[in-house]
């Protein structure tokens, strides 16, 4: 499995698959942050590396509807407070707007996508969609372990239209324990 560090990053633009889908309490503030805090040191590696950063996840079950609860913003401010540097949200995941954000990146900049799941297209893994999503990116990286068995767009079909490919720190960590673990059942 190749990693991030087997790949040059200075300014590439890097989409990264992560799952920020974090508990959120009724005033849209996040209770739980394990889920981004366990991404950290990806983000981060790829910002020191000088990469274009794009991420991108999902939040809850908006059943392919812009749902307002369901917006990245709160996510993308926690994740700039956290990082000490601005983390713009896109106004979607697709389209012009999009791809004017990740034009205007600059080498160690970040930018959050909006909700994945805002599209029917993000679970169906459909062609075009995935199409959409890839072609903003020079690599991709996927460090979403929670939903990387998920048949999805941005997990899977994402996968064909970028030539450039690695699992993150997180994604690295866990599948060298999953092996670690069914190493030690084999001597079972």
């Amino acid at each position: 499995m190749k990693t991030l560090r087997d790949i040059e990053l200075t300014g590439k633009k890097t989409l990264v698959r992560v799952d920020f889908n974090v508990p959120m309490n009724e005033a849209g503030e996040i209770t739980d942050d394990l889920r981004i805090r366990t991404v950290l040191p990806t983000l981060q590696y790829l910002l020191e590396q000088k990469a274009r950063v794009i991420v991108c996840t999902h939040m809850g079950r908006p059943k392919g509807q812009r749902v307002e609860k369901y917006s990245l913003a709160p996510v993308a401010a926690y994740l700039a407070n956290l990082l000490g540097q601005p983390v713009p949200l896109a106004p979607d995941c697709i389209g012009q707007e999009v791809a004017a954000a990740v034009a205007a990146l600059q080498d160690g900049q970040i930018l959050m996508l909006e909700n994945l799941r805002f599209h029917p297209e993000e679970e169906k893994n459909d062609p075009e969609f995935s199409r959409q999503l890839a072609s903003v990116a020079d690599v991709y990286v996927n460090d979403a372990f929670a939903v990387s068995h998920r048949a999805h767009a941005s997990v899977v079909g994402v996968t064909l239209h970028v030539r450039e490919k690695a699992a993150g720190f997180l994604l690295q960590k866990r599948s060298e324990e999953h092996t670690s673990e069914l190493q030690s059942l084999a001597y079972l």
